[in-house]
């Protein structure tokens, strides 16, 4: 078998962000729930184009989207934003959750979702970890703040104009981390 089709990285963030993008656009001239619905297609559409371009499905993308279709189902059908303001919340606190769950039973998830990605000690894994993961809690509480105090059109500028960038900024600031415990240096 060969190794793993890889999306170019151009596409791969246009299938992650497109989506989002969407939504904020619909929103802006139609409305929270019309921008749902588009969200809740643009997430299947994306999953599908990189399964076929792939033959796999990420979990993180996969996980999301079900978190998407349950609660974007639940904001149109009972007619309540309040459900997909609620999922991102849910999505960090499962991911944050999920990287915890892993480093206490002694596994780093990130090393196993980005091993061919980075090459990194034991140790470089472990703290990438925890990183993400209080990253990830730190998003939760920053969008329960956004959605409960602004309104739908400001919290969904944040989410595209706040929660995008700061996630680029955190990767960007791990990458004297990754150089640091980068397992070809350490002999």
């Amino acid at each position: 078998m060969s190794e793993k089709q890889k999306l170019n990285p151009i596409l791969k963030l246009t299938l992650d962000i497109g989506p989002l993008v969407l939504f904020f656009a619909i929103n802006a001239k139609i409305g929270i729930y019309a921008a749902t619905g588009v969200f809740m297609v643009a997430v299947l559409a994306a999953l599908a184009v990189a399964y076929v371009l792939t033959r796999r499905v990420e979990i993180m993308p996969l996980v999301t989207a079900v978190v998407v279709l349950i609660f974007g189902g639940l904001t149109i059908v009972l007619h309540d934003a309040t459900f997909i303001k609620l999922k991102p919340t849910i999505i960090y606190v499962l991911f944050g959750g999920a990287l915890v769950a892993g480093l206490a039973m002694g596994k780093p998830l990130l090393g196993i979702v980005f091993d061919s990605v980075f090459d990194l000690t034991e140790e470089g894994w472990r703290k990438l970890t925890w990183r993400w993961a209080l990253f990830f809690f730190v998003l939760a509480v920053l969008n329960e703040i956004v959605w409960r105090n602004f309104s739908t059109d400001v919290w969904v500028s944040f989410k595209l104009f706040g929660v995008v960038p700061l996630t680029f900024l955190f990767g960007a600031a791990q990458l004297p981390l990754l150089t640091k415990y980068a397992a070809d240096k350490q002999d």
